[in-house]
């Protein structure tokens, strides 16, 4: 069982999923945050490797990928802010990354790279599994867990499919779009779980456009994890003095709903 897989193994337990971008506002700040949030409830980071084109991501996200490229923050340096990640925090850690960054390093000197430093698992938005095979094999290789996204416009054969290929979990989307801070849940999520239920055993965690402790709770009562990640790089670029205590706040709130 991957270390991913058993924070999923604990009976009834939610999974609070956080993401922050690598080098936003700065390598520090990245640190200190995923410490923080480790700290207080949450289960799993997912470090953003900044990357030019961040088809996936919304206008939050991709700000930050942009103001982290500007100051150098390139695949190398994000493996080595796993590697102090690794000796500071014991929860998983995976990369979201898009498929170009990974070929142009190398995708079998990624894996392996990813594995001495630390990284659990990779998620790259943009790899459909059916052009996935070389990286699937290397990652197994190397034990790394690739998780797979499914959106509500999936059909039944990707459903399938994704349910046989990914890893650790399958990242649902929980809208057709972009990732996002957003003021309601679509109402047609719970049909769109039950839809991938049907083929899949695996743990379901849901992402994009979850910005409250509330909504977490809500989709809790469906799915077996969230992820967060617009919001948190929000209150990290909020400039305010007590940018921790906030963090630190959303972080319990979220965990407390979770636990409820």
């Amino acid at each position: 069982m991957s270390r991913i897989s058993s924070i999923f193994a604990q009976p009834g337990h939610k999974a609070f999923i956080a993401y922050v971008t690598v080098g936003y506002p700065s390598i520090e700040a990245t640190l200190s945050t995923v410490s923080l949030l480790a700290e207080n409830g949450c289960d799993m980071i997912e470090l953003g490797i900044p990357f030019s084109d961040p088809i996936a991501d919304g206008v939050t996200i991709q700000k930050a990928s942009f103001h982290a490229l500007k100051k150098g923050v390139t695949p190398e340096r994000c493996l080595a802010v796993a590697r102090k990640l690794k000796q500071q925090v014991s929860i998983p850690l995976t990369f979201m990354s898009y498929f170009n960054p990974i070929l142009h390093y190398g995708q079998e000197n990624f894996c392996n790279d990813c594995a001495s430093s630390g990284i659990d698992g990779l998620i790259i938005p943009d790899l459909p599994p059916d052009e996935g095979g070389e990286l699937e094999s290397l990652t197994q290789k190397h034990n790394l867990d690739l998780i797979y996204l499914l959106s509500p416009a999936s059909t039944e054969e990707r459903i399938r499919l994704i349910a046989q290929r990914s890893r650790g979990f399958i990242y649902l989307v929980s809208v057709t779009g972009v990732t996002g801070a957003r003021n309601a849940l679509p109402s047609d999520l719970e049909i769109f779980l039950r839809r991938v239920r049907k083929v899949s055993k695996l743990p379901l965690c849901v992402g994009f456009g979850i910005s409250t402790p509330e909504q977490a709770g809500q989709i809790a009562t469906v799915a077996d994890g969230v992820i967060i990640g617009s919001r948190i790089i929000q209150l990290m670029d909020s400039g305010e003095p007590n940018t921790a205590q906030q963090i630190q706040a959303f972080a319990r709130g979220v965990r407390r709903e979770l636990d409820q």
